[in-house]
């Protein structure tokens, strides 16, 4: 017995030195004691080599079953394991060319997506459209910073980023995509260094100029889904416009000193547009600018954040976003609430039927 179990220690130990698997080391050592058992069969009591291994068979039987039973457990557990890996990863799609799907994602992208694929809610096809998305962000500033960071790093395959202004030092205190080497440069710009260095895998298309009637149409009908992070109401009234006769949803978020808002706005599948709930420009002093009113610094931080979130939700098919609802946050006092909304009868841009006014 002394002898068998030094062979099978020896093959055991030859196995590892060798980078044999697991699996074929199991089966080496059951193909041995399977000899030793057939020897205990064919020859007679009293044999020398039946002396020499034990004069009863039934030891050689158990540890041959033994051995049986531990590779055919590995076996499964292999399988489970390639099938999960399988069902885990994206599905593999033809490389693609610019405006079609992307091809499958590389090892390094598996790696860096790995949390969200782990996410049931998400997966494989969920980051599967999340690379195959393109968003475009209206305004590099206090909400499109954290928003253009959180996308890049999610993997949106494609972001866009408009904005007219230049990178001032007042900016920095809460636009935290810009550092004090930006100061003077295009936000624009600056923004999609900024998403580069944090994922190259993602396509980011800058247009450092401010968005206008002429150009607003064509440029959002080229991306699937808006966030809207700009700050004055005339520009907010263009995206949503623009964005319905598109047909493209819209994710819009503002703030003001320590109160931010945020909703997705999406007739064409059911909820109200942004002129629904905001037909006319506020009277002048009812919603003073950051620069006028001030704003703390984490407050863009956290709504842009939430612009982020909802916009993984949207593309990823995942939970319940705020199509229909909007969400109202109070940082002073730690308050926040989710209140309904509905489409206004007779909206001039949607209709409040679901969808853009017919003329």
């Amino acid at each position: 017995m002394i002898l068998v179990g030094a062979m099978a220690a020896a093959i055991w130990i030859a196995g590892v030195v060798m980078g044999v698997p697991r699996q074929a080391r199991l089966m080496m050592v059951g193909l041995l004691l399977t000899g030793v058992l057939a020897l205990h069969v064919v020859l007679p009591d009293g044999h020398p080599l039946r002396e020499a291994t034990g004069r009863e068979p039934g030891f050689w039987l158990l540890l041959v079953a033994a051995v049986a039973v531990a590779w055919g457990y590995s076996q499964v557990l292999g399988r489970v394991r390639a099938e999960a890996k399988r069902r885990q990863a994206p599905a593999a799609v033809p490389a693609a060319s610019p405006g079609q799907a992307r091809g499958p994602f590389s090892e390094a992208e598996l790696g860096r997506y790995a949390r969200h694929i782990t996410l049931r809610e998400i997966g494989g096809m969920g980051q599967r459209a999340l690379g195959d998305a393109r968003v475009l962000v209206v305004g590099a500033g206090g909400l499109g910073s954290p928003a253009l960071l959180y996308l890049g790093a999610a993997g949106v395959g494609t972001l866009g980023i408009i904005d007219g202004d230049a990178v001032e030092a007042s900016n920095l205190q809460r636009q935290v995509i810009h550092g004090e080497a930006d100061l003077g440069r295009p936000k624009a710009q600056s923004a999609a260094d900024a998403v580069a260095s944090l994922n190259p895998h993602v396509s980011v298309r800058t247009y450092s100029r401010r968005l206008t009637p002429e150009i607003a149409g064509e440029l959002l009908g080229g991306y699937d889904l808006i966030l809207d992070g700009s700050d004055t109401f005339e520009t907010r009234s263009l995206v949503n416009r623009e964005a319905v006769r598109a047909g493209k949803p819209l994710i819009a978020a503002a703030l003001t000193q320590w109160e931010g808002q945020i909703s997705l706005y999406d007739p064409a599948r059911g909820g109200p547009c942004y002129a629904c709930l905001f037909p006319e420009a506020p009277a002048p002093g009812l919603a003073p600018s950051c620069a006028e009113a001030g704003v703390a610094g984490p407050l863009p931080g956290i709504m842009g954040a939430m612009m982020a979130l909802e916009a993984v939700k949207h593309l990823a098919g995942a939970g319940e976003t705020l199509r229909g609802r909007m969400f109202l946050f109070d940082g002073l006092h730690a308050e926040a609430r989710v209140v309904t909304l509905e489409a206004r009868p007779g909206c001039p841009v949607c209709g409040g039927r679901g969808g853009p006014r017919r003329t």
